[in-house]
């Protein structure tokens, strides 16, 4: 199905849902449908009979019987034996009795609902996913109404309904978000709906989402299920070498594991990227490892993607007799309605042309393009027998809500006077009105993804933060006093030592405030300058300065984390100390002040001499190399912030800092500047060990803030993924 004509068929979808305001109830199958009609008709049989019938004592345990009725049904499943599945349901629920516990209720209705969608009935399985997720609600049991919601986005998605499903698997994330290893189902399944409508960037951010919860909850396997699905994604969208790289690593855990069925599937992913490469040797080695894992596997059958594959690597190799063979063997074992019986039928034409049988191969064409036909109209169909029935029930409702007022003929004539009359407006509007309405769909899809990435930079602009709990009682361990500082001079932490230093007789230190706001002028004037000096030099910066009527002295260092931090260790000013020491004191910090930028500039220009010189091979030049790439990146993130700031809100860099509590904005020459953050501005003036932590933080703010334009957007992600990238690299995070 194209992404156009399945696009047109969600707006269809929506339009009515949005002109004849029903809202979602249970469905019945329609009578054109007489499998899932079938399937809905249920006759309970006698428990004691049925289980004798599956040898199983109608004299055991209730919770036992089911464990193994549930066990049946799974191999049943798993074998396309829904029939015989649905009689093994109906003896499960004649065991459960006529008012079985919410929980059993809600495993027999979410069994069933599997059952349909397993049998392409989508309708009649969404109607039992309703009932498991309100069989969960009552038994208040979090991890089944996760799983239920997820169910009912899986099939709200293949009903056409775009936006139900990312709202029903949104909300399937918000509840098994912070259970282990349950958010990777609605994770990988927002992928996959994010990669049909063509968002390769989302959905490569839920595969790696969904990747990680498999990996730290320990389900490796899962994880290799899930990079298989990433690797085919990335095929799809033209990255051979990164799709090919997570199939390799998908297999070898498929191969530990033993998972011959799945390791047929990712060998005939490997061999599609094979032949995108050009490499038919490769895919025909491949493809010989998919057929080997099936004969190794007694009753089992090629899956029809690696019989393409296979098909389409001997027409390559010149055996196009061996190609027509396995093409034409595939598509014997298809069900008629099969999804992948389309491109085997044009395989199996493309053989009959390279064997000179043109009328043959016209056949097949004819037949490809009537199977991809028929699955579209089989899509249409089932969207529009979803909107039928909701539009039914919702109409059903309200007659009988009329009937019960007294005044019933007149209200029916009424309503089918309206009904006759919607159904008209709706046949003449649906044409003009089918592209505004996909665009709609699309900027709710937009909206709500725009939300889930807005919380996913707030909770990555608060991991960047520091974990004062844990560095409070690392510092309280230590004897000596010892304040520790963001770069802006704000306390965020001091030990015991400290506290007691500062204000004596006092529960804690100043935690929170400025250090600078404690000192007097002069003194605060000092400890800017330190701060400015320590960001150009890491050499450590000794100060003096008087605090409650104390002399105290202080050496102000970076904490050596690459993370911005400061310590600033304290203690008392000697008792020998006497009024012409600290007048000398005073003057040697003033004349350090003082030193002129052309002093400054020389220091600066030794340094870089002698980390040259001891450093001149090809591994210096290429750390080198990088670092002012590192470094020329976060000059650019730091731009792309402040242009955005400004575009979307109007204001100046000086409300971004404050705003953002991230800069320190002072007092100069009697007005405000945010000379910290402006030395990102430059690279001509970013510091020697730049805050790579607060730029970061920076960035984020802004997107989680700011209401962006999508280029504007778009453009600042860029940036935080680059400098993202350098950390990543480099180890820094």
């Amino acid at each position: 199905m194209s992404k156009e004509s399945f696009g047109r068929r969600v707006a269809l979808a929506a339009l009515l849902a949005t002109l004849c305001g029903i809202a979602d109830a249970g469905v019945v199958a329609p009578a054109g449908a007489p499998a899932c009609a079938e399937a809905a008709a249920r006759v309970l049989p006698e428990p004691a009979q049925c289980l004798r019938g599956y040898e199983l004592d109608p004299g055991g345990e209730t919770q036992s019987l089911l464990a193994a009725l549930y066990e049946r049904y799974g191999t049943l499943v798993e074998n396309h034996h829904y029939a015989e599945a649905s009689r093994v349901m109906d003896c499960a629920e004649a065991v459960a009795g006529a008012d079985p516990a919410p929980a059993v209720a809600q495993e027999l209705a979410r069994r069933r609902g599997v059952i349909e969608f397993r049998r392409e009935c989508p309708l009649q399985a969404l109607d039992w996913f309703k009932r498991a997720l309100a069989a969960a609600e009552r038994s208040e049991n979090r991890l089944a109404q996760g799983k239920n919601w997820n169910n009912l986005g899986a099939a709200l998605l293949r009903l056409g309904d775009v936006r139900g499903a990312v709202q029903a698997q949104t909300r399937s994330l918000a509840l098994l978000r912070n259970i282990p290893g349950e958010s990777a189902r609605p994770l990988n399944n927002l992928a996959e709906i994010y990669r049909d409508q063509g968002d390769i960037a989302a959905a490569v951010r839920h595969y790696r989402q969904a990747r990680d919860a498999h990996l730290a909850a320990g389900n490796a396997g899962e994880a290799a299920h899930t990079m298989e699905s990433w690797g085919a994604a990335l095929l799809d969208s033209g990255d051979v070498a990164g799709g090919e790289a997570l199939l390799l690593q998908a297999r070898a855990q498929m191969v530990r594991d033993g998972n011959r069925k799945y390791q047929q599937r990712t060998d005939a992913e490997l061999a599609r990227a094979a032949l995108l490469r050009g490499d038919v040797a490769a895919a025909s080695r491949w493809v010989g490892s998919g057929l080997a894992a099936v004969a190794a596997a007694e009753g089992e059958t090629a899956p029809a993607p690696l019989q393409l594959q296979a098909a389409r690597v001997a027409r390559l190799r010149g055996q196009p007799e061996l190609a027509r063979e396995r093409a034409g063997a595939a598509l014997r074992a298809l069900a008629a309605h099969d999804s992948d019986r389309p491109a085997l039928l044009a395989e199996l034409a493309a053989a009959h042309e390279a064997l000179g049988q043109w009328p043959q191969a016209m056949a097949a064409l004819r037949e490809s393009e009537r199977a991809a036909q028929a699955l579209r109209e089989a899509q249409y169909d089932r969207e529009t027998r979803w909107l039928q029935l909701r539009f039914e029930t919702a109409e059903r409702d309200r007659t009988i809500a009329a009937l019960a007022s007294g005044n019933q003929v007149r209200t029916l004539a009424l309503w089918l006077t309206v009904v006759s009359a919607l159904a008209a407006l709706l046949g003449l509007t649906v044409f003009f009105l089918r592209r505004q309405q996909r665009a709609r769909v699309a900027e709710a899809a937009r909206r709500a993804r725009l939300d889930e990435e807005i919380d996913y930079y707030r909770r990555a602009a608060a991991e960047l933060g520091v974990d004062r709990a844990r560095l409070q009682a690392a510092l309280d361990s230590r004897e000596d006093a010892v304040l520790v500082l963001d770069g802006a001079g704000q306390v965020l932490a001091a030990n015991r030592a400290a506290s007691e230093l500062l204000r004596p007789g006092a529960a804690a230190a100043p935690v929170g405030r400025g250090f600078g706001e404690l000192l007097g002028a002069e003194d605060a004037r000092g400890f800017a300058l330190a701060l400015e000096r320590l960001e150009e030099s890491s050499a450590p910066q000794r100060l003096a300065f008087v605090l409650g009527g104390e002399r105290l002295q202080g050496q102000l260092s970076e904490s050596g984390q690459g993370e911005g931090s400061l310590v600033f260790g304290l203690q008392r000013a000697a008792p020998s100390a006497d009024a012409g020491a600290l007048a000398e004191e005073a003057a040697h910090g003033r004349a350090g002040r003082e030193r002129t930028a052309h002093e400054q500039a020389a220091h600066e220009q030794a340094e870089a001499d002698a980390a040259m010189a001891l450093d001149v091979g090809p591994a210096a030049s290429a750390d080198e190399a990088l670092r002012q790439s590192f470094r020329r990146a976060l000059v650019e993130l730091m731009l792309a912030v402040v242009e955005a700031w400004e575009r979307s809100t109007g204001q100046g860099r000086l409300e971004l800092a404050e705003k953002s509590r991230i800069w320190r904005v002072t007092v100069d020459d009697g007005r405000l500047r945010a000379r910290a953050m402006e030395r990102y501005l430059s690279l001509s003036k970013l510091p020697r060990q730049p805050r790579w932590r607060d730029v970061l933080r920076s960035g984020y703010y802004v997107l989680a803030e700011c209401a962006l334009e999508e280029p504007v957007r778009g453009e600042l992600q860029r940036h935080v993924d680059a400098v993202l990238a350098y950390t990543r690299r480099n180890a820094l995070v």
